[in-house]
């Protein structure tokens, strides 16, 4: 994505050489949490849409992930804000234009299916319990994993406490010196290790994304049948549902990096704590080190305890979500009043990411247009 490569240049460059990255993703998801503030009053949205407000989010937002916002990276804030501005004073507009689109293609496509209600509903149930049957395993290897990296964290990290405990009874004259490499490679070993963890944590959340796509297809050819001359509407609502599934997706995979991150922001302070009082008297450090261990258990036991139900969660959403369709698309449907506002935040996230891709194309001909024509040549031929 290109947003991942400006940041990467930017974080290159940052005074704070800040390791967070900036997406697109946490871009557009600045722009819909505005909007969304201000939606349920289109004139207030429009009135309260000011772009100081855009630009003190995005500038948060930015100097969070890279700390002091350099040339480049104002220069891009430059870009961003009056096109997140436009954008949402379009989206404010076509937010009730929208609705009434949604409202008319429910209404012809419950039509459509009416004769075939009780088939429909059936075809959905047993969806549902496909994807039960899909996800079920994910969520047990989830769990599984989260127990063993967590033990197997805990098994690489105490051992160190224990190590540093003995090295101060048997170096008293010489704290410092004996005591600063068990240290150091103990904060080493931290983050090596929540680096593994988070790396085999994540890719659940891509595996998912896959299992959706099947999901949502069968449900597609199971319905195409019922749909008659509405196909492009049902097509349009089952892309919806695709949309916020895969949004649980993100969420999961952004939860679980989080919380990887919280735990290396919980276990590093007291890495750090022993190793500032090397320098001071030694019944402090002997009451660090004895606190070390425990305090290493409590902090990996918590994440395994937050962590370990994620799996259950995400299932349980997406069958929620699959559910609320059937009912959507049931005889007996109440109001959609808020039905549309999953195509419209879609609608923005495929902005977002054609802006930033544009961009990156920008971009990638300043740079070949500022080499030598002979590199121009080679560059070219080699994209």
């Amino acid at each position: 994505m290109f947003l991942k490569a400006v940041v990467l240049t930017l974080a290159l460059v940052a005074v704070t050489g800040a390791r967070a990255e900036v997406n697109a993703d946490q871009v557009a998801t600045v722009m819909w949490d505005y909007f969304s503030q201000l939606s349920n009053n289109a004139k207030e949205a429009v009135e309260h849409l000011q772009k100081s407000e855009l630009t003190q989010q995005f500038n948060t937002l930015f100097q969070d992930k890279l700390g002091e916002v350099n040339t480049y990276a104002g220069d891009l804030q430059k870009k961003l804000v009056p096109f997140a501005t436009d954008l949402h004073e379009r989206l404010t507009k076509d937010s009730e234009k929208l609705k009434e689109e949604i409202r008319q293609e429910l209404e012809v496509l419950r039509t459509r299916l009416l004769p075939h209600a009780e088939e429909v509903s059936q075809k959905i149930g047993d969806n549902v319990r496909e994807l039960q049957q899909r996800l079920g395993p994910y969520a047990d290897e989830l769990r599984t994993q989260v127990n063993a990296q967590a033990e197997q964290l805990r098994r690489q990290l105490t051992p160190y406490a224990q190590r540093m405990q003995t090295a101060l009874r048997e170096n008293v004259d010489n704290v410092q010196a004996s005591l600063t490499p068990y240290a150091d490679e103990l904060k080493a070993k931290i983050n090596q290790n929540v680096d593994e963890l988070k790396g085999r944590l994540t890719p659940y959340a891509d595996e998912l994304k896959v299992k959706i796509d099947q999901n949502v297809e069968e449900l597609r050819r199971s319905l195409a049948p019922y749909a008659q001359d509405a196909q492009e509407k049902l097509n349009h609502q089952l892309e919806g549902l695709a949309f916020q599934m895969k949004k649980n997706a993100e969420e999961l995979k952004t939860k679980i990096s989080a919380n990887t991150e919280d735990l290396r922001q919980r276990l590093m302070p007291a890495a750090e704590n022993v190793r500032d009082k090397l320098r001071g008297n030694t019944e402090e450090l002997q009451k660090s080190l004895t606190e070390l261990s425990s305090h290493l258990d409590r902090q990996v036991e918590e994440f395994r305890r937050n962590v370990g139900p994620y799996g259950e969660t995400f299932n349980k959403a997406l069958v929620q979500q699959v559910e609320e369709l059937r009912q959507t698309l049931g005889p007996y449907a109440a109001g959609d009043a808020e039905g549309h506002l999953s195509f419209l935040e879609k609608d923005l996230r495929d902005k977002v990411n054609s802006f930033f891709s544009s961009l990156q194309e920008k971009g990638s001909q300043d740079k070949l247009l500022a080499l030598p024509p002979q590199e121009q040549t080679q560059a070219a031929l080699e994209s």
